[in-house]
């Protein structure tokens, strides 16, 4: 065989290699082999970010990690939550000469190098607590057969003061944009951008607030930097004077990445965690109001250069309906709408379903419900941002033996979903049960518990067959009469990703 045909194949066989085909065609073969079709992996590695988690000496947080069984295979790898960097570093700029004092800084730079919550297989839930207001943001990476659906949840409860409630949160993979409606610069309301950098770079974050009339100017809200691997938290009424109760904050990145939520308190309702919405869109589903609801506030945001007129339905247990006086919302062009759709549920869980008034005219939106329940001084608030489907699978971390609802609602067709609980992360068996969801409805159930529960649990929901299903988990934990609660939406956690078949081209091999 003649030398050029041998360096032919070889070049050959290392294409084959590096886009993983174990056949190949040869110059002068008569046999193909056609390209093979495109696959799903699961991700090799997740990134999670988790907020500082309050301002309350009183607060006590729970975080919870959990992976899926069976997503991935290879090597073991690791699932970690870990605080700050810069934690250490602060550490050591405090250094003293006497020997005592480096003894002490050396312990305190070995712990903060120590995970807060390190996973160490899948299928079994891990936790750790944490108390006090100066508890850090953490960072955490998963590698291996524990990256594919690493989920984390961060629970924090806080007896008495103005932030009381509870205040949840799942952690959030790192972005450069977000949109989160429902926030507010009232005097009422204290609330809190939280910024969270993984990497070992300075991020640099602008803030933008919209209110109802436009846009809320600020100077001092862009170029904010924040630290390599740290977190910056922003109270967004010093970035502007201008006092509204509906404001959509916007946080986009110049350099890097970052996590955004914002901590939203009431004098009034107490507090809790508000997250992004999915990205703008012509139709939007937010799903898991709960059935005794006392208060809905819809607040939505267009951020294109048209106007959205929207259709607004409730997704009930029999199907749709329109709120009475509010079934149309229209939202201005960079305004920020909001709306109090009163007895709404009617007692009964729903989802809340917002389509284009025309099919033909889709304008994009993000858009998040205020929850209140309760009444008097007995109230507690919760927040539903806009969310996409469960997908292929979407975990809640923190479960407890009482308190779970999970809310399944399938805005189109009928679909159905298996929903497994986890092993407990102090003991327990693994259970399962299939829910068929109809087409326009929402279904609130009790899930399953693990058999045995000891300890917490997580839901994990994966479709199985028809139409998309969207779903939310309702924690409630009621402190003194105050029926406090906190809502997750659960969308497709990204475990697996499609990988492209690549064709054979022996031409790249010509000079």
């Amino acid at each position: 065989m003649k030398s050029t045909s041998l360096s032919l194949i070889a070049g050959a066989v290392a294409l084959a290699a590096v886009t993983g085909f174990a056949a190949l065609t040869v110059p002068g073969d008569d046999t193909a082999t056609a390209a093979g079709a495109a696959s799903r992996l699961p991700v090799e590695r997740s990134s999670l970010l988790c907020p500082a988690p309050g301002l309350s000496d009183l607060a006590e947080t729970a975080y919870t990690s959990f992976t899926p069984p069976g997503a991935g295979g290879g090597e073991a790898g690791t699932a970690e939550l870990k605080s700050p960097a810069t934690d250490k570093k602060d550490d050591k700029d405090k250094s003293k000469s006497d020997k005592k004092s480096k003894d002490k800084e050396k312990d305190k730079a070995a712990d903060s190098d120590k995970p807060v919550v390190a996973l160490k297989e899948p299928g079994k839930p891990v936790t750790a607590d944490v108390s006090g207001s100066d508890a850090p943001a953490l960072v955490g990476t998963a590698t291996g057969r524990l990256a594919p659906g690493w989920s984390a949840q961060q629970t924090t409860t806080v007896e008495a003061g103005d932030g009381r409630g509870v205040l949840g949160v799942s952690c959030t993979a790192p972005d450069t944009d977000f949109w989160i409606p429902a926030a507010s610069t009232a005097k009422t309301r204290e609330d809190y951008v939280n910024l969270t950098n993984p990497d070992d770079t300075a991020a640099v974050a602008d803030i933008e607030l919209y209110g109802p009339d436009g846009t809320l100017k600020s100077d001092v809200g862009e170029g904010i930097t924040v630290p390599a691997g740290s977190g910056v938290r922003v109270l967004i009424s010093t970035l502007t004077s201008k006092a509204a109760d509906d404001v959509t904050v916007h946080v986009t990145t110049r350099t890097g990445r970052v996590g955004a939520v914002v901590r939203a308190a009431d004098s009034k309702t107490g507090s809790d965690w508000l997250t992004a919405s999915a990205a703008p869109a012509g139709t939007l589903v937010l799903p898991g109001i709960p059935a005794d609801a006392t208060s809905v506030r819809l607040v939505a945001f267009a951020p294109g250069e048209d106007d959205a007129d929207l259709k607004v339905q409730l997704l009930g247990k029999t199907g749709p309906f329109a709120p009475v006086g509010n079934e149309d919302l229209h939202v201005k062009s960079r305004m920020t709408a909001g709306v109090d759709l009163k007895n709404l549920t009617r007692g009964e869980a729903g989802s809340l379903l917002l389509t284009p008034s025309q099919k033909d005219r889709a304008t994009p939106v993000v858009a998040a419900l205020r929850v209140v329940r309760g009444k008097g001084a007995k109230q507690e608030v919760g927040y539903i941002p806009a969310t996409g489907p469960v997908g292929a699978q979407a975990t809640a971390a923190d479960n407890r033996s009482k308190g779970s609802t999970l809310s399944l609602t399938a805005p189109g067709a009928a679909g159905t979903v298996k929903v497994t609980a986890s092993a407990g992360s102090k003991g327990g068996t693994p259970v399962s049960k299939t829910y068929k969801v109809a087409a326009g409805t929402t279904l609130a159930v009790t899930p399953p518990a693990p058999s045995g529960l000891k300890g917490t649990y997580a839901l994990t929901v994966q479709t199985q067959s028809g139409g998309p299903v969207h779903a939310a988990r309702t924690l409630a934990l009621p402190q003194d009469g105050i029926p406090m609660f906190t809502v997750q939406t659960l969308s497709d956690d990204g475990g697996t990703v499609e990988v492209p078949a690549a064709e054979q081209d022996l031409s790249v091999l010509d000079d």
